[in-house]
Formats: C-alpha cells, sequence, structure tokens
C-alpha cells in the first residue's frame, strides 16, 4: 500500500516551486546593459539596445543579449555599439553577428531552407501525434454490443 504525502506537505511544496518560479521569472527582467557599455550618442544608443532585443544570447539561449549577464551576451552587446558607432546601419550590425554566430542568434531567424525544420517541426510534431491518437483510438475501439454479449450473467 502507497502512503500519501500529508497536505501540508504538499502546500509547503507548491509554495516552494511557485516562489522559486516567481524568483526566477524576475531575474530575467533586469538588464544587464553596463553603464560602461552605454554609447555617448543616445540615438545610437536607443539603436543598440533596439538591436540587442532582436539577438539571442548564445549562452542563455532563452534571453536576448540586453538581457543576458553571461560575458558572451557582453562582447556581442559591445559589437553592436561597436558596429554601430563605425557607420553600419541596424540591418548591417546584424548581419555581423550573424555571419560570425549563425542565424542560431536571432531571436526570429527568417524563413529559409536551413531552418525550415525550426519553424515547421513542432507543426509536423503535432500532426504527427494527432493521426497517431487518431489511429489508436479507431484500432483500439470496442463494440459496445460486444461487451453487452460478454457480460449477460444468463448466457
Amino acid at each position: 500500500m502507497s502512503r500519501r504525502p500529508a497536505p501540508r506537505a504538499l502546500a509547503a511544496l507548491a509554495a516552494m516551486v511557485l516562489t522559486a518560479m516567481f524568483l526566477t521569472l524576475g531575474a530575467g527582467v533586469a538588464a544587464a546593459v553596463e553603464p560602461d557599455e552605454m554609447l555617448s550618442d543616445p540615438a545610437l544608443e536607443a539603436r543598440a539596445q533596439h538591436i540587442s532585443k532582436e539577438l539571442r544570447c548564445v549562452v542563455c539561449q532563452n534571453q536576448n543579449i540586453d538581457d543576458s549577464a553571461a560575458p558572451l551576451a557582453r562582447d556581442m552587446r559591445l559589437m553592436v555599439r561597436e558596429r554601430l558607432s563605425a557607420g553600419d546601419s541596424d540591418e548591417q550590425a546584424k548581419a555581423f553577428l550573424v555571419a560570425r554566430y549563425g542565424n542560431f542568434v536571432l531571436l526570429r531567424p527568417p524563413f529559409q531552407p536551413n531552418t525550415w525544420a525550426l519553424w515547421l517541426g513542432p507543426f509536423i510534431i503535432l500532426g504527427v501525434a494527432g493521426a497517431a491518437l487518431v489511429f489508436a483510438s479507431r484500432t483500439g475501439a470496442v463494440d459496445p454490443a460486444d461487451d453487452a454479449v460478454e457480460d449477460d450473467p444468463l448466457s
């Protein structure tokens, strides 16, 4: 016989999990851009921040480089600012980082042959899973009339 945990233990565990989730979510909100990284020209700095929000930290993977405190994200932020200071357009600055790190660095990669799996993969997996469920439900279906005959105590 299995022992069920006490309701208090479950409530304490749920409280710890929720606290950890809120702390984790709150930690990612603060921007990691240091004052020494910022450009003196406010217009260039605004462009740099806009670009940085579109670039993925290759260490953290689900954070943009502005929000990541990873040393590589700092290097990437500095590269963006260097390219803008050198006169590059926003697209040229992004293209520089894509050339260096690949399309993976873009939070919204382009729809092209080498990223089709990324864009279409979830839909293909969902379709295959749905087809498998339909197939399983059709092959495993039992006729209710067959059950009625077997359960009849008079036969």
